[in-house]
């Protein structure tokens, strides 16, 4: 009875949204107002994120039952919405009320698909692990035709996504998935690694990005145990819990170096951790990112203990992590065919090249792949090793990107001072100007 009066709650408040190109100068105002229910938040994070919007500030509300949310944005190149047509498609999109309701882009399950068989696997990280499997499934008679790939604290998790060979459609037959299940076993088990490698099948689609978190997650990657970090200390991004006594909430402020889809990253991995989020504001400069959260575990409470208060910390410092953009980036351009992929990482592989992550798409018959790289060690790869690699492949091919610039010296600033220089103190939800009630 719960459930159907909270749906006849909703239907009755249906999401109403504002995007005003007016309010701001530098980016496109977009305001959420809708009835609450756990995940929301993330609901429509999700969908700007998967526009390609950039996310410059916002600021969260979720008290009493209702949701109010303000976002900032501006497309890929920093400028703010101009078509109309996208502007009406995000109006549309968040008024309707599927949007809010479990969907494809939130479930941790799959939807089904005749187009493709998805592929997801987790192990330890080793150079070499990608080209592997994609020999594997070549092999098999498997063409790839997008995967996502990502690497942390020496593991690597990766959704794939595979066609048949000859019918160029979902892969069904019972003893061919049994194959692909059992020999990829024995590639991510290729190290007597003590720990579990996993994989599962199935003819269905999920959000990628969002199940890549959840699998990295369950693999405990944010974990350091027998790790010894290398990395600049004042590159790493700072997490800090404290508590609000006075609302009975506890405060997570984060600063980190800003980058696309930070924002999904860090909400994406509060929520499967069962916290909501009742107060939170974001703030991004050129270079840095700070977010300021107010919450409470699903069950009312905040965070309560020290393994608790540790366990979030590292947590919220993995979901940063994971997606940096580590490693030269490389992108590869050309006519789709079946072990394209796994030829161009044998190459990789036999250059002593690393992939750190991995973005691989076609499109209208042509590869459009990323690979973020670095050597076997870890360390910047050699000139003269790209330029060989460029040439064995075609330079006309293989292109090296520029590689962002980030500042390595965040701004110097106390955790208090900024704790009380948000919601509950200086800036209360009431005063940001940028929300009106609409009842």
């Amino acid at each position: 009875m719960d459930d159907e009066y909270q749906k006849l709650i909703r239907r009755m408040n249906p999401p109403r949204v504002v995007v005003d190109n007016d309010a701001c100068e530098s980016a496109t105002v977009i305001k959420v107002d809708s009835v609450n229910k756990h995940g929301i938040l993330l609901e429509v994070v999700q969908f700007l994120t998967d526009l390609n919007l950039i996310i410059t500030k916002a600021y969260i509300s979720s008290d009493g039952g209702w949701f109010m949310d303000v976002f900032k944005v501006t497309d890929h190149n920093g400028y703010k919405l101009k078509d109309e047509g996208i502007i009406n498609y995000i109006k549309n999109s968040l008024e309707t009320e599927s949007c809010f309701f479990p969907s494809m882009r939130s479930s941790i399950g799959v939807m089904p698909s005749k187009e493709h068989t998805s592929i997801e696997l987790t192990g330890t990280d080793r150079p070499g692990l990608l080209s592997e499997v994609c020999a594997v499934l070549t092999d098999l008679g498997c063409n790839v035709v997008k995967a996502e790939v990502w690497t942390h604290n020496a593991r690597a998790a990766a959704v794939v996504h595979v066609t048949d060979e000859c019918t160029g459609s979902a892969i069904e037959d019972p003893k061919q998935l049994t194959t692909i299940k059992e020999l990829l076993c024995n590639v991510l088990r290729g190290n007597n690694d003590p720990r579990t490698a996993k994989m599962m099948v199935s003819m269905g689609v999920t959000h990628t990005e969002r199940r890549l978190h959840q699998m990295m997650f369950a693999d405990r990657d944010y974990e350091r145990v027998g790790i010894e970090r290398t990395d600049d200390k004042s590159s790493r991004p700072h997490v800090a819990l404290f508590d609000c006594i006075e609302k009975d909430y506890t405060v997570v402020t984060m600063k980190s170096k800003d980058r696309p889809k930070l924002l999904f990253d860090t909400v994406c991995t509060l929520t499967d951790m069962q916290y909501v989020v009742f107060h939170g504001t974001v703030e991004t400069g050129k270079m840095e990112a700070y977010q300021e959260y107010y919450i409470r575990h699903i069950d009312g409470l905040p965070v309560s203990s020290e393994a608790e208060r540790e366990r979030v910390t590292q947590c919220l410092e993995a979901a940063i992590e994971r997606r940096a953009s580590e490693g030269l980036e490389l992108e590869l351009c050309t006519d789709d065919r079946v072990g394209l992929l796994s030829d161009i990482t044998r190459v990789f592989r036999e250059n002593g090249l690393s992939i750190k992550r991995a973005e691989i798409s076609t499109k209208g018959g042509r590869a459009i792949d990323t690979f973020y790289v670095t050597d076997a060690s870890g360390h910047p790869v050699e000139a003269k090793t790209i330029e060989s690699i460029r040439q064995q492949i075609g330079q006309s091919i293989l292109r090296v990107k520029q590689k962002p610039i980030f500042s390595s010296k965040p701004r110097q600033e106390t955790a208090i001072g900024f704790l009380f220089g948000s919601l509950f103190k200086a800036r209360p939800f009431q005063n940001f100007r940028l929300v009106r009630s609409y009842s």
